[in-house]
């Protein structure tokens, strides 16, 4: 049973709030949809009752056949698009591709974030309280998997009263969970949108976030992940994670550009400090990264999440067969990917394009000549979002959306 939110809808009627960029979808809060029904996940495991944080932008129309769900990746939320309603006022993570006459259109569609079960940005994760304990989840938190938090958005489309969405669309992880989503509920996804993804992660990848994972579990100040009750936060380990993470987004390219082998302080001579301080700009950039982030994410969270990642794979009960693990997809596929994403490369969306056709699917796919890495898919390079904006202009002609202005972003009668 879903115990009913009190939604906020998007605003920006007050006067002490800074001007609403053009093309934003204006100033939004969470929703918060709380769920009673014990959802039982892949482990075996059961959650007796979890909420979630929701954002929505635009109308669901009268047939509730316009709507969209966005997937977040790792560090992201459900603040998809648009500027928050409290300070400080941050900007949503994809706000560059969701938004009136942009890429999605929300003129057009009905966009709905998610923020994922275990996540630390207001849905039930570590840091709730456990009912049954009095104190957070902590460590004790329920493993979760990529197809547990499709199970979760499950409840909330049908909140909604939305049978089948439009598209099912994300980035990273987040285009991990759209795959998810037309394998294990494929007559409720019309499109699928997998950017910047993959069908499994390779040894490599899953031997990052163990380094990741280590840097948090060897601090001290981790406390077996009891570090709420210490009034602590392994800040130290979570700044490592962060950094070896970041590098991972980042394409060689960028970093030679950004800083090359530039120093901060060199001596008057160009001499060497050996002292181990920070010394190159490079060094400078990732300690801030890693320092801010420690600020905000959970590591517990941190941990919960990196583990999902390593677990997808939905060949794998298959032998490793990905055309066989696919053989239930009904839905139209884009795929995205960028040249200089060494974290997902092209070839791991090569991978699904050929079992995708191995099963006589739709689909379209775009290799972006990007430089900027992983972290291309959260940016506003103009070919790949006309790629995003063209899919979905043949998406809104289908189910006869409306055909988009491009001067205005104002939809013709």
């Amino acid at each position: 049973m879903t115990t009913p939110a009190v939604f906020a809808e998007p605003s920006a009627s007050s006067t002490d709030l800074p001007p609403v960029p053009a093309g934003s979808v204006g100033y939004v809060t969470p929703q918060f949809l709380s769920f009673d029904e014990p959802l039982t996940l892949s482990s075996g495991q059961i959650l007796p009752a979890y909420s979630l944080a929701v954002e929505t932008y635009g109308v669901l129309n009268a047939e509730h056949s316009n709507a969209v769900l966005v997937c977040h990746a790792l560090n992201a939320s459900h603040h998809v698009a648009g500027l928050e309603q409290a300070s400080p006022h941050q900007e949503g993570w994809w706000d560059n591709m969701v938004g009136p006459g942009k890429a999605l259109d929300t003129d057009r569609f009905f966009v709905i974030g998610v923020n994922n079960l275990g996540s630390c940005f207001g849905s039930t994760g570590p840091t709730t309280i456990n009912s049954a304990t009095g104190q957070p989840w902590g460590a004790e938190f329920p493993l979760l998997t990529v197809e547990d938090w499709v199970r979760a958005q499950v409840r909330v489309a049908d909140h909604f009263g939305i049978a089948r969405f439009a598209a099912v669309m994300g980035g990273s992880l987040g285009g991990m969970q759209a795959l998810s989503w037309a394998i294990t509920c494929p007559e409720r996804v019309g499109d699928c949108i997998v950017v910047a993804s993959t069908a499994r992660l390779s040894a490599q990848n899953i031997a990052f976030n163990e380094v990741a994972r280590r840097a948090i579990l060897t601090d001290p100040d981790f406390c077996g992940g009891d570090y709420y009750s210490h009034g602590v936060v392994p800040s130290n380990g979570l700044s490592v994670a962060r950094m070896v993470g970041h590098i991972t987004y980042q394409s060689d390219e960028v970093m030679a550009t950004k800083f090359g082998r530039a120093q901060r302080t060199p001596g008057p001579n160009g001499e060497y400090h050996y002292n181990y301080d920070v010394e190159f700009e490079v060094e400078s950039y990732l300690r801030h990264q890693g320092e801010k982030f420690s600020r905000y994410f959970d590591a517990n969270t941190y941990l919960l999440l990196t583990r999902a990642l390593d677990y997808f794979d939905p060949a794998r009960e298959y032998g490793g067969d990905l055309a066989r693990a696919l053989a239930p997809v009904q839905a139209r596929f884009l795929l995205v990917s960028f040249t200089t994403d060494w974290r997902f490369a092209p070839e791991h969306s090569r991978e699904l394009v050929q079992a995708l056709l191995k099963n006589h699917r739709e689909v379209t796919y775009a290799e972006i000549d990007a430089p900027h890495g992983h972290d291309a898919f959260l940016l506003g390079d103009k070919r790949y979002h006309a790629v995003v904006q063209g899919y979905y202009d043949g998406i809104a002609r289908r189910l006869h959306l409306g055909e988009r202005r491009r001067t205005t972003g104002v939809l013709a009668a």
